[in-house]
């Protein structure tokens, strides 16, 4: 299947959804170009002609090798960086800068030591203004989704590093963001907490149908959290393929991660992504 017969699979033609009410579209990116100038005087361009759009409820995960922009096109989505060209779309509007409809999980998790583990995921909704008992039930309730109500009045040094990243995710999605952005938050966990946490992230996605932008190492946790994969090229990234993940899952066991990967269907989408990827 070519590039352009990938974007069509997955419902998106020249950075706008074309299957769908046009609101079905959550970011529509419009030929984004990233160039950093350098100290000494030269332009590298980090991503160039980047055209897609994700729709709202898509679990989109990017690969691609180190350096190819995928941290890049996040922070650009986040607000935290504008493109050199080109345009991103959120609601139809331009990204201003950051937002608190879009909510950031880093790869190391940002918690405020001297709060716990309630008052943390409490401290975005408390600078949005939300009173003090509906910040509290909304706590509670995010604490419980990701396995933490144990550990609310505990500090975030008193956690171990898969602890202290879900609570990280119980803070984002307390606040109720629209979309979230996530930059490789599993990839300092030893391999047992990153599988647990691939497969609570997806049930919670599942359960709150947020829209995900996923950014990973791993083709395998790619294609299983994904809706569609998108495959950076190595620099300056372009969309070498945009594919949309069509496994059959068992509808009593869909986060059953060894049962995802026994599929044909699995084992076909790793080899055409990671010929993409070393192309």
């Amino acid at each position: 299947m070519s590039d352009s017969e990938s974007n069509a699979s997955a419902g998106v033609s020249g950075g706008v959804a074309t299957n769908g009410a046009p609101n079905d579209v959550a970011v529509d990116i419009r030929h984004v170009i990233k160039r950093f100038h350098t100290d000494r005087g030269e332009d590298v361009t980090a991503l160039n002609d980047i055209n897609f759009g994700i729709r709202r409820h898509d679990f989109i995960t990017v690969v691609g090798r180190s350096g190819c922009g995928k941290t890049t096109l996040l922070n650009m989505l986040a607000g935290f960086e504008k493109p050199t060209e080109g345009e991103i779309l959120i609601g139809g509007e331009k990204i201003a800068g950051p937002s608190p409809k879009r909510g950031v999980v880093f790869q190391k998790p940002q918690l405020y030591p001297w709060l716990n583990v309630q008052r943390n995921v409490e401290f975005g909704m408390k600078v949005q203004g939300v009173d003090a008992s509906t910040r509290a039930r909304t706590a509670k309730e995010y604490l419980h989704i990701v396995g933490l109500a144990d550990a609310a009045d505990r500090k975030p040094y008193e956690l171990s590093g898969g602890m202290q990243q879900r609570a990280q995710i119980a803070r984002v999605l307390a606040a109720d963001p629209d979309i979230v952005l996530m930059d490789e938050p599993f990839g300092a966990l030893d391999a047992l907490t990153r599988e647990n946490l691939q497969v609570e992230l997806r049930r919670i996605w599942q359960e709150k149908r947020k829209t995900v932008f996923f950014i990973t190492h791993s083709v395998d946790e790619a294609i299983f959290l994904g809706t569609r994969v998108i495959v950076l090229s190595s620099h300056p990234g372009t969309v070498l393929m945009d594919i949309p993940v069509d496994i059959p899952r068992d509808p009593e066991h869909p986060e059953d991660i060894e049962a995802v990967r026994a599929t044909r269907e699995y084992r076909d989408l790793v080899t055409r992504v990671d010929a993409a990827i070393h192309q």
